[in-house]
């Protein structure tokens, strides 16, 4: 699983609608909101719907985006990236 959030977060710096993407501290705070996730589900481990689950609210506020600051189009830069890397199998 660890792959995967550090995957994802250099995604991010790839992309290119992104300036500056994911640094290292947010794939650590995508880590905690994860285990959060884990743990509302009642559950003691992570697995890659709890990432995808908290990966807009965690993520798409740090990045930095070619056509300005927005939300919203953050949101939409971690959606793709969530497409395109794929999650690991159980």
């Amino acid at each position: 699983m660890a792959d995967y959030l550090i995957d994802l977060a250099a995604a991010t710096r790839d992309h290119p609608e992104v300036v500056t993407g994911a640094s290292p501290r947010a794939s650590l705070s995508l880590l905690g909101a994860a285990k959060a996730s884990a743990a509302m589900a009642g559950r003691a481990f992570v697995v890659p719907d709890d990432v995808k689950a908290v990966a807009g609210p965690a993520l798409a506020h740090r990045l930095i985006l070619s056509a300005g600051p927005n939300i919203e189009a953050g949101a939409d830069v971690v959606a793709k990236v969530l497409r395109s890397i794929p999650a690991p199998r159980r």
